[in-house]
């Protein structure tokens, strides 16, 4: 699956290491686990100006 991944904080929003696209496994849920698919995120521009 596709995920954004958040690793180093601190750095700007426009440094390309502070968020980045990566793959990875789909997640198996427990016995006691709610899987969730996500259809759609939005960052508002007021969020990435700290």
């Amino acid at each position: 699956m596709k995920a954004v991944v958040f690793s180093q904080p601190g750095l700007p929003i426009q440094d390309p290491r502070s968020l980045f696209e990566m793959d990875l496994p789909e997640p198996m849920p427990g016995s006691r686990d709610l899987l969730v698919e996500v259809k759609a995120i939005a960052v508002n521009p007021v969020d990435t100006s700290l």
